[in-house]
């Protein structure tokens, strides 16, 4: 690292920014020189000398890391004995609780995939997200029994319960020991090896299963675990899904490597967030930018400064809620960043620059092949000039973020793509500076600012975020058509004062026995909640370009205003469980945030 490089960092983010990056880089650093030792053995390593300890807390169960170690260890046998094959897939449907890492860390360790799958999705989507893995196993809660029957299933695996039903995987893993893995149990399970399919939207379409390796586990946990100085005398606050790589991997895995403790929350809730904090005693809190919004306009809380909260991390905070959060609250230090669980792109905000998604420090750059190349959005791919090269965005100018794609990596270190090769292929471009080059598209639009922060500007292509999820818009049009009385639709992301990322709204043709209840009670059973579309919008016709694609800027930029347009407008109201008709009054309720969304 040139002193240089480390002098610049110093001035520009202080020394504990610099220190953040050192420890980072020295936590990482031993990864590839011990291709055999995966992150299940690092938790073992502290369960050997500090085993009392607890690892995994909630309301549910305490997992001290011995115990957990144990439990992993039974899971392990548990697939040797199915015959589970180095590389087959065992799918998990299961709400946050200790017991899922303890499933996924067992299994993974003898070589097994373990694919986490969305607890919110029903029906083709569920069936989608598993069959397209095509797995041996799948383990079900028992709570999520009825929401796994929705879904036809053509890929036949068997099916475990785990806390109901049959075939109860909870009282089968007793019958093994929770002793080490011998040599031969472990099967020659190295770093390079694939150990989750963790699902993503992606810029079109439904899920696609990312491929992480066992190397990328031990990069995430360990990286943030510098970044963020986890010591054993930390407890994060974890609230988010554990289906997602950061609040199942990130936020546990960079405790569970430095000897602290995890606070598994089964849901995120406004009422309860600061008694847990305090019950617990927590030190961080993984956020995504959504929750914090919530926090921020929810009532006073006798004991929101009564906490001992140190760093808060996480990503999708804007500014202006960014500042009132951090105030309000009394957080010390916020640690934004930006990734993607498929992607090789990633930006941390050591320097707690509020808007900011992160920066590249100089001594760094040959570590982030970032680039930002500018965008058409009529094309909806890259300008290239007349040598057929992408063009760089000047400082300022907002582009697509493209990742540099070092070869084919044999330790994770590069883009690892999806379980199909097709998929994979879509993210990747290629030709883009110098022939036979190739980058993976982030497919977000970010700029950045002369000291070389990051800012994002949108996501490109037919996705948006609503309530911390990508929602493709093509799985939300393939569950409407499927109702009654649709003729045509088209679905798209709009804005909403004060809440995060876009709301989903729809244009629906109908052919007149649309019946709005019986399309909501339809898709409440077919979608996810978050994918539930907030606003309708009743339409003779749907413009169309010379390609037969629907027109849609129009269409976002009149958003859901009843005053931009003679079309009824309709809003999906919590309070009465239905689409109720959108006028001025309601309109301005919404946009004042005095609804719940």
């Amino acid at each position: 690292m040139p002193f240089a490089d480390m002098e610049t960092t110093r001035r520009s983010g202080g020394d504990s920014a610099l220190d953040a990056w050192v420890r980072a880089l020295e936590a990482t650093a031993p990864i590839a020189k011990q291709p055999q030792r995966l992150l299940s053995d690092v938790i073992a390593g502290i369960a050997r000398t500090h085993g009392d300890r607890p690892a995994l807390i909630s309301e549910r169960e305490t997992l001290t890391y011995q115990a957990l170690t144990e439990r992993a260890n039974r899971y392990a046998r548990w697939a040797l004995k199915q015959n589970l094959g180095k590389g087959e897939t065992t799918c998990l449907l299961m709400p946050n609780r200790p017991d899922y890492l303890a499933i996924w860390l067992g299994i993974a360790s003898v070589g097994g995939v373990v694919s986490l799958l969305n607890t919110q999705l029903r029906g083709p989507s569920l069936a989608h997200c598993i069959d397209i893995v095509a797995p041996r196993h799948v383990i079900v809660a028992g709570e999520l029994a009825e929401a796994y029957s929705t879904a036809a299933i053509a890929s036949a695996p068997q099916v475990w319960s785990h806390g109901g039903g049959f075939d109860r995987i909870d009282q089968e893993i007793e019958k093994f020991s929770g002793v080490p893995l011998s040599p031969v149990e472990r099967r020659g399970v190295s770093i390079a090896d694939r150990a989750l399919t963790i699902y993503t939207s992606g810029t079109t379409g439904l899920p696609k299963a990312a491929n992480v390796s066992h190397h990328r586990l031990l990069q995430w946990s360990l990286w943030f675990a510098g970044l963020m100085k986890a010591g054993p005398d930390d407890r994060i606050y974890d609230c988010l899904p554990l289906y997602h790589s950061v609040g199942g991997v990130v936020a546990t895995g960079a405790f569970l490597v430095s000897g602290g403790a995890v606070v598994i929350a089964e849901k995120f809730s406004v009422q309860r967030f600061w008694d847990d904090i305090v019950q617990w005693d927590c030190t961080l809190f993984q956020y995504i930018g959504e929750l914090c919004r919530y926090l921020v306009n929810a009532p006073p809380h006798p004991r929101e400064r009564a906490h001992r909260l140190r760093l808060c991390a996480g990503n999708g905070l804007r500014a202006d809620i960014w500042e009132r959060f951090q105030s309000r609250f009394r957080i010390p230090r916020i640690l934004e960043f930006y990734a993607a669980t498929e992607g090789n792109v990633s930006l941390y905000n050591v320097e707690g620059k509020a808007g900011a998604i992160g920066r590249v420090p100089p001594f760094l750059k040959h570590r982030f092949p970032l680039v930002l190349v500018k965008f058409d959005d009529v094309t909806g791919a890259p300008v290239r000039d007349s040598h057929g090269r992408c063009l760089r965005c000047v400082t300022g100018e907002a582009g697509e973020a493209l990742g540099r794609i070092r070869g084919a990596s044999q330790s994770g270190g590069d883009f690892e793509g999806y379980t199909s090769a097709e998929d994979t292929e879509r993210k990747i471009l290629r030709d883009v500076f110098e022939p036979g080059d190739a980058w993976y598209r982030t497919g977000d639009l970010m700029w950045m600012d002369a000291s070389g922060f990051y800012y994002f500007v949108d996501r490109i292509g037919d996705t948006f975020r609503w309530k911390g999820e990508n929602v493709a818009t093509s799985e939300v049009a393939d569950a409407i058509m499927a109702c009654p009385g649709i003729v045509e639709t088209t679905v798209y992301g709009v804005a909403v004062p004060g809440t995060e990322g876009a709301a989903g709204m729809a244009v629906l043709v109908g052919d007149g026995n649309l019946s709005l209840p019986d399309l909501r009670q339809r898709l409440t059973q077919r979608l996810p909640p978050y994918a539930l579309p907030l606003f309708l919008r009743l339409k003779d016709g749907i413009d169309v370009t010379g390609t037969f694609k629907h027109k849609k800027s129009d269409l976002i930029r009149e958003g859901f205003d009843p005053k931009a347009t003679p079309d009824a407008i309709y809003f999906n109201d919590p309070a009465q469980q239905a689409y109720v008709r959108l006028d001025p009054a309601l309109h301005a309720r919404i946009c004042a945030g005095k609804l719940r969304l």
